[in-house]
């Protein structure tokens, strides 16, 4: 078992249940997926560019990501329906948690100038979402094999119906939030 799962199952499930009052286990709020996504626009001009993207997902999530394509052609980013345009996964279970660790521990304290995630990402139902500006942050990339710098996008679903019980989830977690 992964170490953030069974913090959640033996500590932070019975504190969350305590301060957020809830009568049931079920409703204490628990992450469902994380989903990875990495857009490539430059596949535009080169349609091979979308491989090196996807083997860098496969090394940052541990499965092999799909494929994702244009749903309608825009001339001006000259675009054609059914173009690859970039890749993504979606985390589950054990993978999920990993990931989560790998996030939290070894990348995030890798980025350059950082000060802490902003508790206004959140979207409402209890969502969190964050942009990484370079995928070199997670140590499974090798530095000297990559073509480009690209960025992804982590949005961890969580099963929180409102912000305030998603942020405590969180921050049971050790998410790095700043004040």
């Amino acid at each position: 078992m992964s170490r953030l799962k069974d913090l959640y199952e033996k500590k932070l499930k019975e504190f969350l249940k305590q301060e957020l009052k809830y009568e049931n286990d079920f409703q204490v709020p628990k992450l469902k997926k994380i989903v990875l996504n990495m857009g490539v626009g430059e596949t535009v001009a080169d349609s091979k560019k979308i491989n090196a993207a996807v083997d860098d997902l496969t090394l940052i999530s541990g499965q092999k990501p799909s494929i994702t394509q244009a749903k309608k052609s825009i001339a001006g980013f000259k675009l054609r329906k059914g173009m690859n345009i970039g890749c993504k996964v979606t985390l589950r279970k054990e993978r999920m948690y990993e990931f989560l660790d790998r996030l939290i521990t070894v990348a995030l304290p890798r980025v350059r100038d950082f000060k802490g995630l902003s508790k206004k990402s959140f979207d409402g139902n209890g969502n969190y979402s964050l942009g990484l500006k370079e995928q070199i942050i997670f140590p499974e990339i090798n530095y000297d094999k990559i073509d480009k710098v690209r960025g992804l996008d982590v949005s961890i679903i969580t099963s929180a119906s409102n912000d305030k019980d998603a942020l405590e989830l969180l921050k049971g977690f050790n998410f790095p939030f700043n004040n």
